[in-house]
């Protein structure tokens, strides 16, 4: 039951010895869907869906395992077809264990049409929908454990005195939820909801004011536990799983071509972390066997991980990843972690053996465009200094290739914007994020337009034929060795050559070599890797 830090992927801020930034052009509704604040070119994504219109990550559903990603954004609305964007959110964190205050427990039977919580001075009378049995309980937005980025206020007011922080929660028994948004007391004005797959119902907390840019107001959705007798208020515990949902998937950014790697898939969202702390280790593994084998996906991205001092892979967890990418069909992309540049840095899980394991790349452009300087070494190809190196504890290649680990995408538009400060504004809703959380969905979006590609062009797409394609055929660049870049820099145009040949066949080799480090006694068979 470990947590599982989530990492920060805001940039310097010219006060911790970065350069100071020189100002830049922002993007905007002009910006070409190639370019170097959203840098899907250097994956070829750019030029792969130019070129192939329809292969943009339609027919493919990508499972986000995250903060949860926003519900509010434009460019996470629909896809290129017209279709949902977001089709699937839900919460894995234990209702019981996990510390997580947006389960609420509905445990208290009351009848409609009216009915009295609490004794004496605190008992509080609420309006039904209508005449029967519910089941009732209380969402607290002050509860401390809300911190962090969604500040103890969710429906965005700044807690005024006087006024009250909670919400009061009914369920009929069955598939309906009405929630008390606007604190009148009464749930006979409030629209019944139920889970978000169902019939995709959105609440709202707060009130937007037009005349601002900022959003006062948070969209939820809610999640029943029957069984349990618990509902989950589905908010996102911060900004990280929509940028990272916005890199994969997003769909018109700033309004224009500038988009996401696959704007054509879509996503289910699986929230795994909470608010004040990091990610559970139950939601790291319920949430992935509910996305691979419950969710129907395609391909599964998380940007999560930690740095055990034994990063062998040979874990429950990492077990359990390699077990259900074979019987689920789904490749998993997991960012390599931000503990670079010494060797043996690679994160868990991205340690299991047949996880695509991501480090961070970056571009001159990039570095102009994003953070207003140039970069800190020679070349147009470098490795962000931060990306976690190999090998695993017992000489297994990780991580297994880079990708682009900085870029401008979506975040909740109840935030303001966040770019490099002394670059550009932006305004609420897109932040210029970095890590190898940036670089692993850069890498399921290449994922997505190959299986979009494949099932389009009846094509085989297994995920250790995937793996192949994309491991064979990525970009080894100068100056950096195997155990820091892997293959090097994915490219989809020539993954998908060798995919379409349809001959890729797999195998599987075993190696025995031995290991000497001072932990090397606790690998599986003791001093011996691979």
């Amino acid at each position: 039951d470990a947590i599982i830090p989530l990492p920060d992927p805001r940039p310097g801020d010219g006060t911790d010895g970065a350069t100071v930034p020189t100002p830049q052009p922002p993007p905007s509704a002009a910006t070409p869907r190639n370019n170097p604040y959203m840098p899907i070119g250097d994956t070829g994504a750019a030029a792969f869906t130019a070129a192939h219109p329809t292969w943009d990550g339609r027919g493919v559903t990508v499972g986000i395992l995250d903060t949860g990603v926003t519900l509010d954004h434009a460019a996470l609305a629909t896809t290129t077809v017209g279709t949902p964007k977001i089709i699937d959110w839900v919460t894995y964190t234990d209702p019981f264990t996990d510390n997580d205050p947006t389960w609420v427990q509905v445990t208290s039977a009351v009848t409609g049409p009216t009915f009295t919580v609490g004794t004496g001075a605190s008992a509080v009378s609420y309006t039904a929908p209508s005449a029967g049995s519910f089941r009732f309980g209380l969402f607290n937005e002050r509860d401390a454990r809300l911190g962090g980025e969604v500040g103890r206020d969710v429906n965005r007011d700044g807690n005024p005195a006087g006024s009250s922080g909670t919400f009061g929660v009914l369920w009929d028994g069955g598939s309906q939820v009405w929630v008390d948004t606007d604190q009148d007391l009464s749930f006979a004005d409030q629209t019944p909801m139920t889970n978000y797959k169902v019939n995709r119902d959105v609440g709202y907390f707060g009130t937007d004011n037009p005349a601002t840019p900022v959003a006062e107001r948070m969209p939820f959705v809610v999640q029943i536990d029957g069984k349990n007798k618990v509902v989950n208020i589905g908010i996102v515990s911060g900004q990280h799983g929509s940028h990272v949902a916005g890199i994969i998937a997003a769909n018109g950014l700033f309004g224009g071509a500038m988009s996401g790697a696959a704007p054509g898939a879509q996503i289910v969202s699986v929230r795994v972390c909470l608010f004040i702390a990091g990610c559970t280790a139950h939601a790291l593994i319920e949430g992935m066997i509910y996305a691979a084998k419950n969710a129907n996906v395609d391909v599964i991205n998380m940007s999560i991980g930690g740095l055990p001092s034994l990063n062998d892979g040979n874990n429950a967890r990492a077990i359990l990843y390699d077990r259900l990418i074979d019987q689920s069909n789904v490749q998993m992309f997991i960012s390599a972690g931000n503990n670079g540049p010494g060797e043996n840095t690679v994160g868990d899980p991205s340690v299991a053996t047949k996880v695509m394991s991501m480090g961070a790349y970056i571009t001159d452009a990039t570095w102009e465009s994003n953070y207003g300087s140039t970069a800190p070494a020679a070349g147009t190809d470098n490795l962000h200094p931060f990306s976690s190196r190999g090998p695993r504890e017992d000489g297994g290649f990780k991580p297994n290739a880079i990708a682009p680990g900085a870029a401008v995408s979506s975040t909740p538009m109840w935030q303001p914007g966040g770019p490099v400060a002394g670059t550009y504004t932006l305004p609420p809703g897109y932040s210029m994020l970095n890590g190898t959380s940036m670089a692993s969905p850069q890498g399921t979006g290449v994922g997505a337009l190959l299986v979009s590609a494949a099932k389009q062009a009846g094509v085989q797409h297994q995920p250790d034929q995937l793996r192949q394609a994309i491991n064979s055929s990525a970009r080894f660049i100068n100056g950096y060795g195997a155990f820091e870049q892997g293959n090097g820099l994915i490219d989809v145009g020539a993954a998908w050559s060798l995919l379409a040949t349809n001959k890729i066949k797999t195998v599987d080799i075993s190696s025995a070599v031995p290991v000497s480090t001072a932990i090397s006694q606790f690998l599986a068979t003791p001093n011996v890797g691979v």
